[in-house]
């Protein structure tokens, strides 16, 4: 038997969900996740938190325009941006940035920034900004949020839904996905890694999507030291970041982005080992055991910014991908906007406000 429904979005990441929360309001939605619960790979491996040291200008607009509804599932915790004598233009840079959003931040010296993190040597950092608007994100709480949306507007995730086959007969997708059968106009191809493979089963030009794997690690903090209040600290350049998780353990990442086949990623020893060295380099903090470490893998456009239109010579096919390592951070304005591409409604007045346009974000700029 054919399940019909107005909208198929594959994926059930953040991107997904967030969209087809959106679509919700317009009809009925059918999300197919291939995984046994939604959120499983990048979606549920990600630190999560808003903060403008991240992307380039379009992403930062998309983060500023996404704020007030992030703060419904984030919890203010500062960022400080560290930067060592030799990274002090990037660091200027960075506060044009935040200068230009109008953030909640302070240019402090590297003797301020050890106050904020005591175990950061001096050699490590000769200026820093402190950003304390940044938020922690809840990501269970945002996918759990769009998941009750879905429920409530009668529309349904499917968990296991490894998608196979994929064809239009000229007034309908439908895709097959472990051994059923699901039909609609719009396909949203939200597939994260796999978003030129699910493009490829479509007959439809690919974009380019490459992942690249990102490592993290958990280890214990210095004994009887709470770390809760130390802040989510970031290299303005190449180096790592580091944030507290709980009161006495910490995370840390060396910033990898090293490029892989979609997969289930794992962590490879020379990434743990190299995060944790950034780590002992920067900071007087001894790791003498990673508690544990898990890798993920964030999708890039050949541009490196999001994808979300509708594809050439494919009626109905709509791409909403390359979120890159923003997901969480840029998902309510570009669930607007990918909205918007789907329905062919008015780009989002806030958005084009902000000097973006559909045009930023369509396939086409890709040939796709």
């Amino acid at each position: 038997m054919m399940e019909r429904c107005d909208f198929l979005v594959i994926g059930g990441g953040i991107a997904g969900l967030s969209c087809a929360a959106r679509l919700a309001a317009h009809g009925r939605v059918v999300v197919l996740e291939a995984e046994s619960a939604p959120g499983y790979h990048a979606s549920g491996r990600s630190v999560a938190v808003a903060h403008f040291g991240l992307g380039e200008r379009l992403v930062r607009t998309l983060t500023a325009l996404s704020l007030p509804a992030l703060a419904e599932h984030g919890t203010r915790h500062p960022a400080l941006h560290i930067a060592s004598s030799a990274q002090l233009e990037a660091l200027d840079a960075l506060e044009d940035t935040h200068r230009q959003f109008g953030c909640d931040y302070a240019r402090i010296s590297g003797a301020e920034a050890r106050a904020l993190l005591p175990v950061l040597k001096s050699e490590a950092c000769a200026a820093a900004l402190v950003d304390h608007g940044a938020l922690k994100l809840d990501t269970h709480a945002m996918l759990q949020a769009h998941m009750a949306a879905l429920r409530a507007a009668g529309s349904t995730v499917v968990t296991g839904a490894r998608v196979s086959a994929i064809a239009h007969d000229g007034a309908s997708w439908r895709v097959e996905a472990s051994g059923e059968t699901y039909a609609a106009p719009l396909l949203i191809n939200a597939a994260g890694a796999w978003a030129d493979d699910i493009a490829r089963l479509a007959g439809v030009s690919l974009i380019g999507i490459e992942p690249r794997r990102r490592t993290v690690i958990s280890f214990a903090a210095l004994p009887d030291e709470d770390v809760r209040e130390w802040p989510f600290t970031k290299t303005v350049g190449e180096g790592f970041y580091l944030l507290p998780e709980g009161a006495g353990q910490l995370l840390a990442s060396s910033m990898d982005q090293t490029p892989s086949q979609p997969c289930d990623a794992a962590p490879e020893e020379l990434d743990i080992a190299i995060a944790a060295d950034r780590v002992e380099q920067a900071t007087t903090l001894p790791i003498r055991r990673i508690a544990h470490s898990w890798a993920g893998l964030r999708s890039f456009a050949p541009d490196e910014l999001p994808v979300i239109g509708h594809a050439a010579g494919a009626p109905g096919f709509v791409w909403v991908a390359g979120q890159g390592g923003a997901g969480f951070q840029t998902a309510p304005a570009l669930s607007r906007i990918a909205e918007s591409a789907v329905l062919g409604l008015p780009f989002p007045a806030d958005c084009a406000a902000a000097d973006l346009a559909p045009e930023q974000f369509a396939p086409a700029r890709l040939g796709a």
